[in-house]
Formats: C-alpha cells, structure tokens, sequence
C-alpha cells in the first residue's frame, strides 16, 4: 500500500457569514496526481490556502498531516520549507524581471548581502531544462508567453525543491497545445516520483491525467473516486459536483435571427506599442439581430483586439475602417461613445479590467451606468442597492448580501457581477470575451441560460471563446480568426471542431 503523504482531517474554516469549508477531509498518497473538483466557491482554494500556509494555524480548526507529523503552518515560508509548493491561478511574476530573476525571488542564491549570481543562472538553467523551456534564463517575463509563464511557476517551484505541487487552474489561460505540454509535464513528474494536486474546470483533463479526484460541494467532502475502480467520465464527475446529473451542458434556445445590428467593413487595427504590427487585418463581419455569434480561433489570433478596438477604440493605434450600427454609421472614439451607442464589452480580465475587487457588489452592479442611479451627478445608493438586489436575484449569484466585496466571491460569482454591470446598461450588442473562464460546469450553465434570455428579448451576442465545446453548443454562427484576418465563416449546424481547426491550419499557421 503507498504511503500516504497528506492528510487534512476535519478542517473547518469559517470567514465573516460563510462557512468555506465544513469539516474537509482530504487523502494524498505519495506520487499520485490528485484532483480537486467542486463548483466554484465550494471551497478547494480555500483548503488549498490552508494547506500552504496563506490561512495560518489557528484560523480554522483541525489537523494537517505531512510526512507522518502534524504541522502547524503561520506563513507560507512554513510549507515551503517542507517542500509544499502552490501555484496559483493568477500568475505572480514581475514582468519586467528576467527568468532567473524571477525563479529565485525571495529565494535568492547566496548570502544575505549578496547575492550569487552564478550560482542563480546555473540552477535557473538547470530547472528551465527539467521544464522543458528553451528560453534563456536571462529572457523578460514579458516577452514570453503565458504557457511559457506557466512553466516558468513550475520552474520556481522546483527551484523550492517542491515534493508537494499544487496547481490551482494551471491550464485556465492555456491554449490546447500548451494545456496538452503541461499535463505530460505533471505526468513525467509523476514518474520520478513527485505528488501533485490540481484543481481545474476542465474536466477531461482531470480524467486523463489524475489518479484520484475528490470531490468538495459547498465546503463540504463528498466523495472520492479512484481511476482504478470508479467511473472516471466528465457525467459522473459532474454529478458529484452538482448532485445531480447535468445531461446537456447547452440549454436549448429556438434560434430567432432578424436583422442586421452591427456591421464591420474593412477593420484594420496596429499594435499600440510596435506601431508596424498589424494586430487585425481587414476584418468584415457582420452580428444579426437576436443571434449568438461566436469567433473561434487560437490564443493570439486577433480576437479580443478586435473586440477592444470596436468598443471605443479601447486597444491599438492607427485604426481604419468603418462601424455600422442599425445601418448607420458610427464613430465610437472612446468608451462611453460605444455605451452611448448600446455596446458592450464584456472582457476576460475580470479581476484586472472588469471589476473593482475592493469595492462592493451593489457598487461595481452599477459601474457602467450610473447616470440611471443618480440625481444631478450625486449617486443614490437606496437606488443602487436595489438594482444590485434586482440583478443579484436575476443571475442568481451567490452572495450574503449585496455589500460584500466583490473579492470575496468565487470565480463564477464575479462572473455574474460582471454580465450584471453591462445588463444595467441595457445594449443592444453584448461583446462577451471568453465569458466562462475558470468557472464550473453549473455556473456555466447558468451563464449560458443568461445568454438565451438575452437573445431571446432580440439582444445580439458576440462570444469569443477559446473552449471549442462552448462555440459549438452555443452560437448560430461562427466566424474563425487567425493571425489577425477572417478565415471562415459557418453556420453553426456545420461547424465542427476538425473544419474550424482545418480553417486555421490551412490559412498558413498553427498559432502560438
């Protein structure tokens, strides 16, 4: 039998009017991959948060078990000296610092006043090699990639000596490729012997690459499947993660496609800071009334810089062409030019760009229209927690009230805070940029069913997505964007994985 290297028996955190995490129990046997799945805000990061030192001992109840003692972790440094690695989601690397740089900060090679610079780009050369990235040790952050990003975590990581490595969402912002190169990392980690936990939303990858999964539902451990007796499929593991079965994961919607609402002749747009680049090519599309239209492509492709430049000229320079709306002419210069004009823009960055993580639901609610909660430029807030309620009660989101912080909520939450914000807006053209990212299966369906009432009143969706299913299952019509430029468009009965993807290789590139 293998050794167990974790155990987390009967821990229970609580935070001001929730209870996170409701005596949690957790097994980890030394060299296995095991997965944490839950609905967001059933509690894995918060566990994982414990576990590592970030929630210290004392803050909630019960016992960590590592290698056989009880340990009683104050501060990240503490697990880390036990070679209890995490890796967060939101990446935490300087981007103006080189490679090396940032693998050993805060653990720097050396003494205490100076540090070894040799010894620091030897072992940085060391464990880019073990990683499997070719970029020199002495390349910016910002001048790679985010799957490159990625690995260089997992780099500084073992930088630590890390015999535990957790990674929360390690593929969220990954394209398929990059996703792919990341699992068979952890798999050949696996193999020299090294225990892993993940926690993801993507299932399928769960069921490839984890040994065991356990499953957390509202703070709570419900059950633990092991891949050599139990059903590992992606209906099985959400049945765990929901309580029930999710038989379809799009909702059904009859499709009601009118009219023309927006009409885009000849978009071209340069890079904001490498003036020669040219970021999207002469686009023409065209959004119909009542329709869910989707652009698929890779990572890199031109899609959100397309979305940004539309909503204001929010991204890029030097930008030409023309803007139609209900058959005329625009000019949309900035930002409250395209809200004026019934646009919206939905971005990916919810934490960076979306949402005021400090401020409160029934603040951000109201963001992007707040002419309709105020009197002569003096906002009511009677008026704004009502719309906050209303849209809170709408969306279903999950919260204790409308005055907490739009930072305590789970990913899927502050999703829902997000589309709530561009609803009270009333457009009549939804630009939604990669709008389930890092969220579960539930609330996705959720999102999706938000979508269908949007259509449905006759409002116009443009989803730019990176997961294929969701393209698929949702849109009426699909556009496919590579390097900048339209490379296809589909109906959406015809669409299919294999045609959207020989579209993008055969329009000369595979992407990044």
């Amino acid at each position: 039998m293998a050794k167990i290297l974790l155990e987390m028996k009967n821990i229970t955190k609580t935070f001001p009017g929730v209870k996170a995490l409701d005596n949690v129990n957790l097994k980890v046997e030394e060299g296995e991959i095991h997965a944490l799945v839950g609905e967001n805000g059933a509690g894995k990061s918060t566990l994982m948060n414990v576990l590592s030192g970030i929630y210290p001992y004392g803050s909630y109840e019960g016992d960590i078990i590592y290698d056989g003692e009880i340990c009683k972790f104050n501060k990240i440094k503490d697990s880390e000296a036990k070679g209890i690695v995490i890796i967060h989601q939101e990446l935490a690397l300087v981007p103006y610092m080189t490679i090396g740089e940032n693998m050993f900060l805060g653990n720097e090679r050396g003494s205490k006043f100076k540090i070894n610079w040799n010894e620091t780009e030897e072992l940085a050369t060391k464990y880019l090699k073990t990683v499997g990235l070719k970029e020199s040790q002495q390349t910016l952050i910002k001048d790679i990639g985010v799957g490159k990003q990625q690995l260089v975590e997992i780099a500084k990581a073992l930088a630590k000596h890390a015999k535990l490595l957790i990674l929360d969402e390690p593929t969220a912002s990954l394209n398929e490729d990059d996703s792919k190169a990341l699992l068979e990392l952890l798999l050949k980690f696996k193999k020299e012997g090294m225990t892993s936990i993940i926690i993801s939303h993507k299932l399928n990858e769960i069921s490839y690459v984890a040994d065991k999964i356990t499953v957390i539902r509202d703070g709570s451990t419900i059950e633990t499947l092991d891949k050599k007796v139990d059903d590992f499929s992606e209906a099985r593991i959400i049945k765990g993660m929901v309580g029930r079965e999710l038989s379809d994961r799009f909702p059904k919607r009859e499709s009601k496609v009118g009219e023309t609402m927006m009409e885009v002749k000849n978009w071209t747009v340069y890079h904001p800071l490498y003036s020669e680049r040219k970021v999207v090519d002469n686009v023409n599309i065209n959004v119909k009334k009542g329709e869910v239209l989707g652009i698929a492509g890779l990572m890199g492709a031109g899609r959100t810089e397309l979305a940004m430049s539309l909503f204001g000229k929010s991204y890029g320079e030097n930008i030409s062409g023309q803007l139609f709306l209900d058959g005329e002419e625009v000019h949309l210069n900035s930002v409250q030019d395209a809200i004026n004009h019934k646009l919206a823009y939905v971005t990916e960055d919810r934490k960076g760009n979306g949402l005021i993580l400090s401020n409160p639901i029934r603040v951000n609610t109201t963001l992007a229209n707040l002419g309709a909660v105020s009197n002569h430029t003096i906002i009511d807030k009677d008026k704004e927690y009502a719309v906050a309620v209303e849209y809170k009660e709408k969306l279903n989101t999950k919260c204790p009230s409308v005055e907490q912080n739009v930072g305590n909520l789970s990913g899927g939450n502050q999703q829902k805070v997000l589309l709530a914000k561009w609803m009270f807006a009333d457009p009549n053209i939804l630009i939604l940029d990669e709008p389930t990212r890092g969220i579960d299966v539930g609330a996705k369906y959720e999102i999706y069913c938000i979508i269908n009432q949007l259509v449905s009143e006759g409002k116009s969706v443009v989803m730019i997505s990176s997961e294929m299913p969701e393209i698929l299952g949702m849109c009426d019509r699909v556009y496919i964007m590579n390097e900048g430029r339209i490379v296809g468009e589909l109906s959406g009965k015809e669409a299919s994985q294999e045609i959207i993807m020989s579209h993008i290789i055969k329009s000369g590139s595979k992407g990044e």
